[in-house]
């Protein structure tokens, strides 16, 4: 058996379409996505009714639960105020710009899947099994993977959320990263998801897809959210490296 898992597609539509091509010629069984549908990009109504149309099971992710339920916080955390401002910015853009319906669709999303009643079970969340925003880094400390395996209960645990894709296997649990769709910070603008081939030994295949990424930017700069947002996605996450390279003095652009 094998699956396809997406997350973090952030309103990036363009993204999403290229994901859906390339899954679609590795034909998996189930197509799963862990949350995140909005936020940051362009098309937030699109995203979600492509998700409906296709009938992906989906979780709540900690973006969708803020603008579902027109909270005045994603539950984001930010290194610098200016991207505080940006982020909540982005927040406000989204909530002001996503249909009712939408927004309800949203609100009805569960935050946790369970898959398998035989081994490997699979447990999927959009951060951690303890919190729907929690940044679960590759480099947290090994007692932390303890903890969250004996939480889990599973042998394979997806989740999303930090945008970085790993996979690492501690206490008997595959931890799976599948990093973001729609949004990376690895520094490689393209879209990323995860092929799953379920057995007796779990075998992730991170996948990256091209996509039309000066199109969607150029789509952000077209509305009234922070033209930052185009640059993350030209850049793969990494805005403030070349923002910080264009004003080194002596340095062309």
């Amino acid at each position: 058996m094998q699956i396809a898992v997406l997350s973090d597609i952030h309103a990036n539509l363009h993204a999403l379409q290229a994901v859906w091509h390339d899954l679609q010629a590795q034909v998996p069984d189930q197509v799963y996505c862990l949350g995140d549908l909005v936020g940051y990009g362009a098309y937030p109504n699109e995203v979600v009714q492509f998700v409906r149309d296709h009938q992906i099971p989906t979780l709540m992710g900690n973006y969708d639960e803020g603008v579902g339920f027109d909270m005045n916080d994603c539950g984001c955390v930010y290194k610098e105020l200016a991207q505080e401002a940006r982020g909540h910015l982005s927040l406000l853009w989204t909530r002001r710009h996503t249909m009712d319906e939408n927004k309800s669709y949203l609100r009805s999303l569960s935050m946790q899947l369970r898959v398998g009643e035989r081994k490997p079970r699979l447990l999927m969340v959009h951060g951690s099994p303890r919190r729907i925003n929690e940044y679960l880094y590759q480099d947290r400390p090994r007692a932390t993977f303890e903890r969250l395996a004996r939480v889990a209960g599973a042998e394979v645990l997806l989740f999303g959320h930090t945008h970085l894709p790993y996979e690492r296997t501690v206490a008997g649990t595959l931890f799976v990263n599948t990093g973001s769709v729609g949004k990376p910070k690895d520094g490689d603008p393209r879209a990323g998801y995860v092929l799953l081939k379920l057995g007796r030994r779990p075998r992730v295949e991170f996948r990256r897809v091209e996509y039309d990424v000066e199109a969607a930017a150029r789509a952000i700069r077209d509305s009234d959210l922070p033209g930052e947002f185009a640059l993350d996605l030209l850049t793969g996450g990494r805005a403030d490296s070349a923002e910080s390279k264009l004003k080194t003095p002596g340095r062309q652009a």
